[in-house]
């Protein structure tokens, strides 16, 4: 059977920036839950950070250009997070590697989950095109990453991968 490794806040732990969760209600979401698929994770927290902690933005680029060095994870008053950033992506790669999950559903928008987009940096809640550090490496490594509302390309690709 496959596994999934799943933001935790997906999940409906509340372990996000400010403390809350953000529970899928999706039918698909639920069967896989019950069937044991669900590999919860949270990377900032499992990078150090608090919870609730300050929203941080990716600065300079996205997951990619962390990954690179060529960017910075920061909080609205400056801090450099980078590093917990770091640790939570290479943290959530181990995880997804014990559990043998090939398929990640992460939290949309996430400087740490974002697949398909990021805010820019600017803490004005302007979303840019780009992945959060996690993704960027668990893509990097082979594992693909689905925002949360993208569960039924994750059900076709675990048909796919099942049925071979």
């Amino acid at each position: 059977m496959e596994r999934i490794l799943v933001s935790s806040c997906l999940a409906g732990r509340p372990v996000r920036y400010d403390g809350a969760a953000k529970p899928v209600g999706d039918a698909l979401f639920e069967r896989w839950r019950a069937e044991g698929r669900l590999v919860p994770f949270c990377p900032e927290v499992a990078g150090g950070l608090a919870v609730p902690r300050p929203p941080a933005e990716i600065v300079g680029g996205d997951g990619r250009a962390v990954l690179a060095g060529a960017a910075a994870v920061r909080t609205g008053t400056g801090e450099d997070v980078t590093d917990a950033f770091l640790r939570g992506a290479r943290l959530a790669l181990d995880a997804a590697r014990r559990a043998g999950a090939r398929i990640a559903v992460l939290k949309e928008g996430s400087p740490s989950c974002g697949s398909d987009r990021v805010y820019d940096g600017t803490f004005t809640g302007t979303a840019a095109p780009g992945e959060g550090v996690t993704t960027a490496l668990l893509e990097r490594e082979g594992v693909r990453v689905f925002g949360e509302d993208d569960l039924a390309a994750v059900q076709a690709l675990l048909t796919d991968l099942e049925s071979r």
